[in-house]
């Protein structure tokens, strides 16, 4: 069960216009949580030998958020995907849309440890369950606020970061990564299979400090290598 803390508001009421009480409720999705490449690190690097189901799990996740595949993607993979150990190609569910997209070499290391097999697949529900005590290992802790509106009353609602985490995480860690490291969104799109840049760009979650940082290598920000005195 998700650890959660509640704050509760009472909203100034500035006139006595009350039909914004039949609005519906308004609520934060919270499969829009994404871990950065430093969680997963954690993550990839807990000691679950004592516990080989976690360990199962830990792979199948850390899979998909190396390769952006929906979880029914995931189910679906064989050894006969893997191209040359160097690539993944595989038609997915939805959409029935050709995929084909480098092996990250975290994959790479898990695919080597399983004999180049892919892991077996448990239920999402069971994966959802084990994800939230990989995260509470990992020690991925962070507070997230969800702000829950009801008419005039507005509730705060503060979970653990790791309590969020669910087998939609991976897909949406691997577009927002991967866009942080650099990568073309033409080019993820052609593996996450959003048709826009538009349907793109509200699928990451990036923080401001995340734009700040990316923002901080581009010309604009920089002086020019030569710098001409003007006369």
């Amino acid at each position: 069960m998700a650890e959660i803390f509640q704050i509760t508001h009472k909203v100034k009421k500035w006139h006595n216009n009350d039909a914004y009480i039949n609005f519906e409720v308004y609520k934060t999705d919270v499969k829009n949580v994404v871990l950065t490449i430093e969680e997963l690190d954690k993550i990839y690097f807990l000691d679950l030998s004592d516990n080989p189901h976690y360990e199962v799990a830990r792979d199948i996740f850390l899979i998909g958020c190396y390769t952006g595949l929906r979880y029914s993607d995931l189910r679906n993979l064989r050894p006969e995907n893997v191209l040359e150990k160097k690539n993944i190609r595989l038609k997915t569910i939805k959409g029935d849309k050709l995929v084909v997209m480098p092996i990250h070499y975290r994959v790479k290391l898990i695919l080597e440890k399983n004999d180049w097999n892919f892991p077996a697949v448990i239920s999402n529900q069971k994966m959802n369950e084990y994800l939230k005590v990989l995260g509470k290992l990992a020690k991925i802790s962070e507070s997230v606020i969800i702000p829950i509106k009801k008419g005039n009353m507005r509730t705060d609602v503060t979970h653990f970061k790791y309590a969020l985490i669910s087998s939609h995480t991976a897909r949406r860690s691997f577009a927002t990564n991967a866009f942080l490291d650099g990568v073309e969104p033409l080019h993820i799109m052609r593996i996450t299979g959003h048709r826009t840049e538009k349907a793109f760009l509200r699928y990451i979650r990036m923080s401001e400090m995340d734009n700040a940082i990316k923002l901080a290598d581009h010309p604009f920000f920089n002086a020019p290598l030569k710098l001409v005195q003007q006369k």
